[in-house]
């Protein structure tokens, strides 16, 4: 059976584009996962994505993801509650000083809790700056993100109230799948 999925793609062309979300209370902290490593950003994408359909890298193997991780200019950016991974956001450098956000999202049991803006702020301000840390690539001009009404029902209002700006919607249809869950049987 197929179903229609629209993908929305979002940009913001100017550092002075991002509005940022207000800090959550509580011991919030969010730091970058310097070494890559396959295990800790396979477990983030199931975590986040699985209720939500994320299957398109379930089949990578770890040399996959290896690559993919040590790329230059690829982030992945982790929010911590209380010392708990609780949602990641995953950055890509691309040609002529654009980065995408190519994951974003938070573990089902914190969602709703506030950390997700401030993840996403956090996230959006990484990639502006990304070429400080990443002396060979460009400056960047553009931040981008997409999203699909298979995403959870809060991600286009907080891309817009960040300061993402609608540029492309795309309806496809694709094959329904059901969600895999972190691991097979647990939604």
């Amino acid at each position: 059976m197929n179903i229609a999925v629209t993908t929305w793609s979002l940009e913001q062309t100017s550092p002075a584009d991002l509005r940022p979300a207000a800090e959550p209370t509580g011991d919030i902290r969010i730091a970058r996962a310097e070494v890559p490593s396959p295990e800790f950003s396979r477990f983030l994408y199931t975590a986040v994505g699985g209720d939500i359909r994320w299957i398109d890298r379930l089949s990578w193997s770890y040399a996959t993801w290896q690559k993919f991780l040590s790329r230059p200019g690829v982030e992945t950016w982790v929010a911590y509650e209380n010392g708990t991974p609780a949602g990641y956001v995953e950055l890509e450098a691309q040609d002529e000083g654009a980065v995408e956000i190519v994951y974003f999202g938070l573990i089902p049991s914190f969602r709703g809790r506030r950390i997700g803006g401030h993840l996403l702020s956090y996230g959006i301000a990484r990639a502006w700056d990304l070429a400080d840390r990443w002396p060979d690539r460009p400056a960047t001009k553009r931040v981008w993100v997409h999203t699909c009404s298979l995403d959870g029902e809060h991600a286009m209002d907080n891309y817009l109230r960040r300061g993402f700006r609608l540029f492309d919607t795309k309806v496809e249809d694709e094959a329904e799948v059901d969600a895999p869950g972190p691991w097979p049987g647990a939604y």
